[in-house]
Order: C-alpha cells, then structure tokens, then sequence
C-alpha cells in the first residue's frame, strides 16, 4: 500500500463523515434536518434556489460521500461537493465573516469550514480515488 493511496482514502473517508450526515438531514429527515420537502421550501424562501437545483444538492450531499466511500466517481462526487459547499459559503456563510460559530455571538458560521471541504473536494477532483477503492485509480 502506497502512502499516497492511502492519504486519498482518509481524505475520501474524511470528506464523507463529515458531509453525508448533512445530506442526511436533507434527504431524510434525520439529525433534527427537514427532510426533502422542508429542504426544498427552505432553499426557496431563504436562498432564492429553485427547486431542480434543490434537489441536486440533496442529491450531491447524500449521495456524494457514499461514492467517495467506495471509491466510485471520486472525482465527480467531490467536484459536486466542492461546488455545493463554495457556493453555500458564498450565498449564505460569507457576510458571517472567517470563524465558525461556536460562541454563539455571531449571526451565523463562517466561511472556515467550507473553504477546508473546498479543499478537500478539489485535491480528489484532481488525484482521483487512489488503488484502495472500488474503481481504482490506477
């Protein structure tokens, strides 16, 4: 096993754990989230996202981190993420400045997170799913 495929796999494994549960809330309901319906509508009214684009989020958000989990469409799963999680931190998350949270003083999060899941999201776009994966590459 070569460190660099290694490395890929805790990145694939890293950028799941930590987006399915969101896709999660999304498309089921789970974690306290609104399902897909609430999902739907909420984009709507607090984003201005129609819904076709809605249902692709929840889409990449769900179904992205299973695919990096097994390693199938690594590339096009990350990009979807990368893309979901730039543009989330744009339209919602910037006028909230750099830091997260977690004093709870300011109005919402921050860009941090989003720009380490954009990072994330791009270094497997670029190197790809490594050999320790359903669809290697090789």
């Amino acid at each position: 096993m070569r460190a660099a495929d290694l490395s890929l796999l805790i990145l694939r494994l890293t950028l799941a754990v930590v987006i399915w549960p969101h896709g999660a809330q999304k498309a089921l309901g789970l974690f306290g989230g609104p399902g897909i319906a609430g999902t739907v509508a909420g984009m709507g009214s607090f984003a201005g996202i129609p819904p076709a684009l809605a249902y692709v989020v929840i889409a990449i958000e769900f179904l992205g981190p299973l695919a990096l989990v097994f390693g199938i469409l690594t590339r096009l799963a990350a990009l979807g993420i990368a893309i979901d999680m730039a543009v989330a931190a744009l339209l919602i998350h910037a006028k909230n400045g750099f830091f997260m949270n977690f004093t709870g003083k300011q109005a919402g999060e921050g860009v941090e997170f989003f720009i380490l899941i954009v990072g994330i999201g791009l270094a497997l776009t670029i190197a790809g799913s490594g050999r320790i994966a359903i669809l290697p590459k090789t």
